[in-house]
């Protein structure tokens, strides 16, 4: 009933309750709506921002990954250097070169990402990544390869000092290596090493590192020492005035050991040097690179 003020006409109206249920859900479904539209706006907008901020984001990395392949390129640069380094020195020495494909292996490999359906600074970030991982591999095997030259030199060097290469003394070289006449006789003999003379007393030294094997005194050589330098090598200093070293003891290349003399069998204030090598006689004049 619609009832007006005093002049008006009351009016009655019939309205279906269908109607009313229709009406009431329709002006629900509209706020729904509105609420759901109004939400959904707010959240593109926040979504927008977010977007902004991230693609913001995603430039500043893509120059990091950038200058980073920059360094990891210059990284590789100097360990191909080092590789020729290490090559140059393994020639140097005479020491085997490493196989190209020993030297690859395990680096290469099929990936598995799928570049069609990433981000440009995914591509970035994993074409970084695989470098990285590859220069980290070639880098252990490059360590692992200069050790063993190390190694190597370190042996090398070891041999180096223990192998007779300095005059013993100081003097005029006498008689040399080979049949000789003997001083005594005339007649040919077998000299096994050679002489040096100068005044009694003149300073007698290592010719290499090693240890002193025998000091004694015989006929022929008179007060002698015997030297084993290792590898093989041993060398003897005949006619000794006096030993200045002990048997066992370990001496370095240029010690004193002892002082010139004429024991023995000889003439006159000389050293008789002998250099032998697993058992055999060496001409020492080889071995004297000073």
């Amino acid at each position: 009933m619609l009832i007006p003020n005093s002049e008006g006409v009351l009016k009655q109206l019939k309205i279906p309750v269908a109607l009313i249920y229709i009406s009431a859900s329709v002006v629900l479904l509209l706020l729904v709506g509105t609420f759901f539209l109004s939400a959904e706006f707010f959240t593109d907008k926040v979504n927008e921002a977010e977007l902004a901020r991230l693609q913001v984001e995603n430039e500043q990395l893509n120059e990091k990954y950038e200058q980073l392949r920059w360094n990891v390129s210059e990284i590789e640069n100097r360990y191909g250097e080092l590789v020729k380094k290490e090559i140059v020195i393994r020639n140097a020495f005479d020491m085997p070169e490493i196989d190209l494909e020993e030297r690859q292996l395990g680096i290469g490999g099929p990936t598995s990402h799928n570049f069609d359906y990433i981000s440009s600074t995914e591509k970035f970030a994993l074409a970084t990544e695989a470098q990285v991982d590859r220069l980290l591999r070639l880098s252990r095997f490059e360590l692992e390869k200069y050790s063993e030259i190390e190694f190597e030199l370190n042996r090398l060097q070891d041999r180096l000092v223990h192998t007779p290469s300095i005059r013993p003394t100081k003097g005029w070289y006498n008689r040399g290596f080979g049949m000789k006449n003997d001083p005594f006789t005339g007649y040919k003999r077998f000299h096994r090493g050679i002489d040096i003379s100068n005044n009694t007393g003149t300073v007698i030294i290592s010719s290499a590192d090693g240890t002193v094997k025998i000091t004694a005194n015989d006929n022929d050589l008179g007060k002698f020492i015997t030297i084993d330098h290792g590898y093989g090598f041993q060398t003897r200093y005949g006619h000794l005035s006096k030993i200045q070293v002990k048997r066992g003891q370990k001496v370095k290349r240029g010690d004193i050991i002892g002082l010139m003399g004429s024991t023995g069998y000889s003439t006159g204030p000389h050293l008789h040097y002998e250099v032998i090598r697993n058992g055999k006689f060496l001409n020492p004049r080889k071995y004297i690179l000073n």
